[in-house]
């Protein structure tokens, strides 16, 4: 029989699939029907398309439900009720909470929440916390500016829920960071893969200080690829003598996906709460067996006031082929999330996915964490510039460097990249989500 203190909920974390999937069904078909209800923007789609909730009676079905994307959320947004428009599916005086993604992609999309969609956040990151090995014991230090962005609030309330004390370090600068953890001993952390890395950075070549020697033993990671690339991964784990665990979620999805402490090469998906479908780009297939790449989609079964049904969320995901040590039932996306189906791009004839180039850049000593892509026309052809930072005495190797990135690059994108090597230092640092892809031929 299963540890039940392995899991936050043993029942519906070891369900068997054949009533995984009946729980899933029913709950899409509650989600939907409240959308057809109560949402006047999720009425006019599903009329259009000729769908009832008569018409949902499998999974197959599900599959004729329009999906829906960002542009259509930015469409209804600043209406009333203002300032959400025709999606809200609750008077305004339920909601209680207001968030908005980051806009990495374009303006701002807002996100509503009732006080029971926010308990149902924090009941996501319950999940995925105590997979991960966070207990009561542990004091959480978070450091994140809170602000209309979601990024670690749930991480914080669910946090909270299962008895740990958390540290907020909103104001505080990343030396007072790196002093307060130090100061309160801190067990765990949660941040991007770029700003934990420059956390690193700052106690190590500012500060004298070694994060390895600090009391930091497990950090999440959200927001960008990083912790689910294995470079990436070693780069922070050695850092800081700590495990990396992946998670991904979004402010429109919720927290959809996690690393579990048996690390088995991706994320489980949140069975219980989210119905995840992959499509093929290319086709529109849905892939239901792992080998193949596609993108996200995905409905969050459980949220009430801005409902998130077959959402196309630009992930590129894969299925992948076993299951878990662990013992939980809910599959698992192999490798995590690879990249966005926005940043995947064709250049020179060949498909590039930025988390490729980063695989390379931090598997290779004497490399900094930094570096920055630049594709452009010179002419009729196509040119990739690649900006990377010596480490600091890594300068009389710089060709060995040099040729050791020109051939892994080579190996792993087939393409051809012009090389630059910036002073360590001298290339941008981002605390939140990083902007290191830049094609300028969309300009």
């Amino acid at each position: 029989m299963a540890d039940k203190q392995n899991y936050w909920n043993l029942v519906l974390e070891t369900l068997p699939l054949e009533k995984l999937q009946k729980l899933q069904l029913n709950k899409f078909l509650r989600i939907f029907q409240w959308a057809y209800n109560n949402s006047k923007f999720h009425r006019s789609l599903y009329e259009k398309a000729g769908i009832t909730p008569d018409d949902i009676q499998s999974f197959e079905d599900i599959r004729h439900v329009p999906k829906v994307e960002k542009s259509m959320m930015r469409d209804i947004q600043k209406k009333d009720p203002f300032p959400y428009g025709d999606a809200l599916c609750v008077p305004l005086e339920e909601v209680t909470e207001y968030r908005q993604t980051s806009g990495t992609t374009g303006q701002p999309v807002y996100q509503p929440d009732t006080w029971q969609d926010w308990e149902w956040w924090a009941e996501c990151w319950a999940y995925l916390l105590w997979a991960q090995g966070y207990r009561p014991a542990d004091r959480v230090f978070i450091p994140f500016g809170y602000n209309v962005f979601v990024a670690f609030w749930a991480g914080h309330y669910g946090a909270e829920k299962i008895g740990c004390e958390v540290v907020p370090g909103g104001v505080l600068d990343t030396k007072s960071r790196i002093l307060k953890i130090q100061e309160l001993r801190a067990t765990a952390l949660m941040g991007t893969p770029t700003y934990i890395l420059g956390m690193a950075d700052t106690a190590r070549n500012q500060m004298g200080i070694d994060p390895a020697e600090l009391t930091i033993n497990k950090i999440t990671c959200a927001g960008e690829p990083g912790a689910g690339i294995p470079s990436t991964k070693k780069r922070i784990e050695t850092a800081w003598n700590a495990k990396v665990y992946d998670h991904a979620g979004a402010t429109e999805i919720g927290a959809w996906s996690y690393e579990c402490s048996h690390q088995p090469g991706g994320m489980h998906v949140n069975e219980a709460f989210f119905l995840v479908e992959i499509e093929d780009i290319d086709t529109g297939e849905i892939i239901t067996g792992p080998g193949k790449r596609g993108k996200m989609i995905i409905t969050a079964l459980d949220r009430v006031a801005q409902p998130c049904i077959r959402f196309d969320s630009k992930d590129i995901i894969e299925w992948a082929p076993e299951s878990c040590s662990c013992g939980r039932t809910f599959r698992i996306i192999k490798g995590g999330v690879v990249g966005r189906a926005d940043d995947i791009t064709k250049v020179k004839g060949v498909l590039l996915a930025p988390s490729a180039i980063e695989e390379v850049v931090r598997s290779i000593n004497g490399l900094g964490d930094e570096y920055e892509v630049i594709v452009e026309k010179a002419g009729d052809a196509e040119k990739i510039t690649l900006k990377v930072e010596l480490m600091p005495g890594s300068k009389d190797r710089r060709q060995s460097i040099e040729s050791k990135l020109t051939d892994q690059l080579r190996l792993k994108t087939n393409l051809r990249y012009d090389i630059i090597f910036n002073d360590y230092g001298t290339l941008p640092r981002y605390e939140v989500k990083a902007k290191r892809f830049k094609d300028m031929r969309k300009k």
